[in-house]
């Protein structure tokens, strides 16, 4: 199934870059003066244990993220031609809206600020679909959607096995439950080619940094909040584990 070009000439970010530069945008409002290339530096002690670069970078892309991925997927269930990309749009808006819910809620807690758009480069994969019709739109929301969401997978697992932060461990878990969901939602509707999926997430375009940092939020404006639409049924979606972890047991004064 090909993509379209407009698709493959923007798509996609890999998961390490993407949150190595959408950090870039917030450092000063979290109180870091320097931005290291250090990911594994800690940039605050909390009473959930050491916080890094990249545990941070984690909660903006984990939020980035769904602000543009919950509303494809309502796209999808209004836009799908088929049975299966209707469901993966489905899956889509329940998994991000408990994603979203959970960066909201540790985001205050670890001094985090999270962004209320998405990146330049994510709305214009949005702007695609939104004008996309017909079998076009089902093959570049599957094979978009699957290239994103297969990027960020490895970066999961990378912070799930060094986080020493039990609020971002417990993100990263849910985290690789809805993503791993959602993988297979792509690759349930038939549309998936797996031959540019694969060059896309090992050969990421060098896009400018403004490009794929989500812009900071105006002061005071409300924070956007996705939600799952009233009526809408939950049944079947994974959404992952969403209990408060307990303090580390360890913590570090600071």
């Amino acid at each position: 199934m090909p993509i379209s070009r407009n698709t493959i000439g923007t798509t996609v970010v890999g998961g390490a870059l993407s949150l190595t530069l959408a950090a870039l945008a917030y450092p000063s409002m979290l109180g870091v003066q320097n931005t290291a290339s250090n990911q594994s530096r800690i940039i605050a002690n909390t009473q959930w244990g050491p916080l890094t670069e990249a545990d941070r970078n984690f909660v903006v892309f984990v939020r980035s993220a769904g602000l543009w991925e919950g509303p494809s997927g309502d796209l999808a269930m209004k836009k799908g031609t088929t049975t299966a990309v209707r469901e993966a749009g489905r899956h889509l808006v329940i998994g991000h809206a408990a994603l979203d819910a959970s960066c909201r809620k540790i985001a205050p807690e670890l001094n985090i600020t999270i962004p209320n758009q998405p990146t330049p480069q994510q709305q214009g994969f949005l702007a695609t679909f939104q004008s996309d019709t017909g079998k076009q739109f089902d093959t570049d929301f599957a094979n978009t959607l699957r290239v994103t969401h297969g990027s960020i997978f490895n970066t999961i697992a990378k912070i799930r096995s060094t986080t020493e932060n039990t609020l971002v461990r417990q993100l990263a878990d849910q985290a690789n439950d809805v993503v791993l969901d959602h993988i297979t939602q792509m690759e349930n509707t038939g549309l998936i080619n797996f031959d540019q999926v694969n060059f896309q997430e090992t050969t990421p375009p060098k896009l400018p940094s403004a490009q794929v940092t989500p812009p900071v939020p105006q002061p005071g404006a409300p924070m956007v909040a996705l939600a799952v639409p009233p009526g809408l049924s939950t049944q079947g979606v994974p959404t992952g584990p969403t209990t408060s972890p307990s303090p580390s047991a360890s913590p570090t004064a600071g």
